[in-house]
């Protein structure tokens, strides 16, 4: 349970700021991801910090309950799938965020705010329960 409270202090915060940054920045990060896709270095750097993040989140925190402890460890899983993916397939990455720059303004508010809500649990869990 340590290692719960611990990861849910470290991410809770951290999604939280990110969903709120997306939120009220959505040019700047629509140009961050515009950028980021035409840099093979980018996706190449994101997808091992991503790789390393989700193995670590894994190797220690590969808890499959039916409480909020889950979210840690699909977020983890998540991580190491969408790590893979950038290094193996940037092609395929690179196709996809051009989708997603397109339809941005249209639909970046939902992901965003389901990133937040999850980091308003973990840091409940983390600093409150």
């Amino acid at each position: 349970m340590q290692t719960s409270i611990f990861l849910a202090k470290l991410m809770g915060p951290v999604m939280i700021i990110m969903a709120a940054a997306i939120l009220f920045n959505r040019d700047h990060f629509k140009k961050a991801i515009e950028e980021g896709m035409n840099s093979p270095i980018s996706l190449l750097i994101a997808g091992l910090l991503t790789l390393v993040t989700g193995l670590a989140i894994v190797n220690t925190h590969n808890i499959w309950t039916s409480d909020w402890r889950v979210i840690i460890t699909v977020l983890g899983w998540l991580s190491i799938v969408g790590g893979i993916i950038r290094i193996a397939m940037p092609t395929l990455v690179k196709e996809m965020g051009e989708k997603a720059v397109k339809s941005w303004y249209q639909y970046h508010i939902l992901p965003a705010a389901l990133f937040g809500l999850l980091g308003l649990i973990l840091a409940y869990q983390g600093y409150l329960a």
